[in-house]
């Protein structure tokens, strides 16, 4: 690693309608090493590196690259230059193929014809170099998030850029894939790349990080060594307060009435014989490797997804769900993995997104909306959850991905389901925001509302629930109660065949 700064980024502005984003920001990365760039949702990380990858324009500082001063105006500018971003949203086009995603604009030709079978090859060589199992010829549309996340790892890669910015790469990785994903972030180290690091990932953050830059309100907070710096430390200057972490008191809900209940549930491999039930003040929470059929069984539940066969019943009554809008009417609420595309209507304001679910509950005469109850609700949940936005009006695209889900929770809250599923409801959620949501899905689960969590954190999964169903390969492995440790639960997601109750806990 040399002295001499890769990229310097000095007194940089930005402001959006309503909201000043970045004032005064501040970067240094150098060549060879990797820097986190760490601070709670809304603190202005992705909006300065969007402008070091030309996504913005700066109001105003200086960007320097190798000492020179550059002025970044497109994303493909910030190619030429050798500067490569994975965002945290999903920049995919779903119904092109991960190869033709990974290529779009460069694919390789023959006589000025697109030559199908040397863009093939050369994403498999891409895949190949990261241990990634994945048929370069698959519609991206068909992958999980976490597949899809590692097609735009594999695209920022092909740029052989020396900056590369990952903004939340692990956010839907397992551990084994995000254990190859550091062995391709330190062999491009050793080649002497630049590497920005945004993660919300504590125990990330000490493993693969050299230095840690923190902002906090669009502004610079300090940059500290990583090795030698606590967590503790950090979070101070990430939220500037100390952090409790509360233990996990798990209530005796045995006699409380089953709200849910699942009877051999199937759908192709993803989903084999699936039984479980979910009692009023419960959090159950789903663990398993990827591809375990937790968001499978999810989105069946919830009619986004057509069952084969099986039954599923609400409060003692069984249920027909063909889709969403039933699940709905039976008293259930989702909160999906991928906010992006199932969650929220992105370009609608803050105050809609959160009426979406409920609009019967605004209509007046005539079908029209009551505009006044929808802003003093929205504003409401604005407070409630403590969502960083400049007003109900601001369109959700602009806020922060954390900020984004949040307004999602709200949307799903207002609609007062007495049943509802989170699907990994902490993505991309920074440390002070989680401990909200876990808070407030502690304090639902006390007002009787039926909980489910999905999540690939197993920190999370122990941290939340009251009992535990692990998953492997589409089949419920078995159960376990809260305060079971990581070692049980993945001893239960690596068997593929159905075990007996464990621990007595189912």
């Amino acid at each position: 690693m040399t002295d001499a700064p890769l990229v310097e980024m000095i007194d940089i502005d930005k402001a959006f309608p309503g909201v000043r984003a970045l004032s005064q920001a501040r970067f240094e990365l150098r060549a060879g090493e990797v820097h986190a760039l760490m601070g709670e949702n809304g603190a202005g990380k992705s909006t300065l590196m969007k402008i070091l990858s030309g996504v913005y324009t700066r109001d105003a500082g200086i960007v320097r690259l190798s000492g020179q001063p550059v002025e970044i105006g497109s994303p493909r500018e910030a190619q030429d230059l050798g500067i490569g971003i994975i965002h945290q949203e999903l920049a995919l086009m779903r119904d092109l193929t991960a190869a033709q995603n990974i290529f779009i604009g460069r694919e390789p030709r023959r006589l000025f014809m697109l030559d199908e079978v040397a863009l093939n090859r050369d994403a498999q060589a891409i895949f190949d170099s990261m241990n990634l199992k994945l048929d370069p010829q698959v519609r991206v549309e068909t992958l999980t998030i976490a597949r899809q996340q590692m097609v735009e790892i594999a695209k920022a890669l092909s740029y052989r850029s020396r900056v590369l910015v990952m903004d939340e790469p692990t956010a839907a990785l397992n551990d084994a894939e995000i254990a190859e994903l550091f062995a391709i972030i330190n062999r491009l180290k050793a080649e002497g790349v630049g590497i920005v690091y945004i993660s919300h990932k504590m125990d990330e953050i000490k493993r693969i990080s050299d230095r840690v830059t923190v902002m906090r309100d669009g502004e610079y907070v300090g940059t500290v060594p990583a090795a030698d710096t606590p967590i503790e430390t950090i979070i101070s200057m990430m939220v500037g307060r100390t952090l409790t972490n509360e233990a996990l008191i798990i209530p005796n809900t045995s006699a409380a009435p089953v709200a849910l209940e699942v009877r051999n549930l199937n759908r192709g491999r993803d989903i084999r014989d699936v039984s479980f039930s979910l009692r009023k003040g419960e959090i159950l929470g789903f663990a398993g490797l990827m591809g375990a059929g937790r968001t499978e069984v999810a989105r069946v539940i919830f009619g986004a997804d057509p069952r084969e066969s099986g039954e599923i019943w609400v409060n003692g009554r069984r249920v027909g769900i063909s889709s969403p809008r039933d699940a709905v009417r039976a008293g259930i609420g989702y909160l999906s993995e991928d906010r992006k595309h199932f969650g929220l209507a992105t370009g609608l304001d803050v105050r809609n997104n959160i009426a979406l679910a409920s609009l019967e509950r605004f209509t007046g005469p005539g079908g029209l909306l009551d505009d006044g109850a929808m802003r003093v609700t929205a504003l409401d949940y604005i407070r409630k959850l403590a969502i960083k936005t400049p007003s109900d009006t601001q369109e959700a695209r602009l806020l922060s991905g954390g900020n984004q889900q949040k307004v999602v929770v709200a949307k799903w809250l207002l609609r007062d389901c007495d049943i509802l599923i989170f699907d990994e409801p902490t993505r991309g959620i920074d440390v002070g925001a989680k401990a909200e949501i876990y808070k407030l899905l502690t304090a639902l689960a006390g007002e009787g509302k039926a909980i489910i969590v999905i999540s690939s954190e197993l920190p999370e999964v122990l941290r939340l629930s009251h009992r535990i169903a692990v998953m492997c390969e589409g089949r419920l492995t078995g159960f376990l109660p809260g305060g079971a440790s990581q070692e049980e639960i993945m001893h239960l997601a690596t068997m593929r065949e159905a075990a007996m109750e464990v621990r007595h806990a189912g």
